[in-house]
């Protein structure tokens, strides 16, 4: 412990209440320990993968779904994503301190994510597709969501099993990041349970 003048954490943080804390990045995992998890679980594997996602509202917002409906992990990508931060541990409410977070390549994950014997459903706001509500999301699954405003990669979109939508009735012409995979989640944790 250090005592030190107020203007000293005045410089590290505006909002600093009288105390600040240094501590390590955020430890993030290997793919290999969501699959790990699911299994010492004896679940089957259920996963969130976000696509460039880089608002740390939603992304907090999506840990902490992910969290209450029984996500195994999350993986994003390396760059050009939102990585955990501390405006991303607040959003989540305590979600990032349980649940798994990875970093790495969406596309090779999914290769090994599909080598486990799982569907990868991608969300898109494309009424063509399938409803969500009309998939079978029981068994081993990663569902991805895409950027705010790109969603879905090319790369990534070709690799998904499915694509599926949430289906609307209002003005407007798609729903938050957040909480479209939100609903992915509590769609598939109400098939699951």
């Amino acid at each position: 412990m250090e005592w030190v003048n107020r203007r000293e954490l005045d410089n590290i943080y505006g909002n600093h209440q009288g105390i600040a804390l240094e501590t390590s990045g955020y430890p993030y995992v290997d793919l290999a320990e969501l699959f790990s998890l699911a299994e010492k679980r004896g679940e089957k594997l259920f996963l969130l993968l976000l696509d460039q996602v880089q608002d740390p509202q939603n992304f907090g917002t999506l840990i902490r779904s992910a969290e209450l409906f029984g996500v195994h992990g999350i993986l994003i990508p390396s760059s050009r994503a939102a990585g955990v931060t501390p405006a991303v541990v607040n959003a989540s409410s305590g979600g990032s301190e349980h649940l798994l977070i990875a970093q790495g390549n969406l596309a090779q994950a999914i290769d090994q994510i599909k080598a486990r014997v799982a569907w990868v459903l991608g969300l898109d706001m494309d009424t063509e597709t399938q409803p969500i509500s009309e998939c079978d999301l029981t068994g081993n699954l990663a569902i991805v969501v895409g950027s705010e405003g790109g969603g879905l990669r090319r790369l990534v979109r070709d690799q998904c099993d499915i694509i599926a939508h949430i289906p609307t009735r209002g003005k407007l012409d798609s729903l938050n990041a957040a909480v479209a995979g939100s609903i992915a989640l509590y769609t598939a944790y109400s098939q699951r349970k």
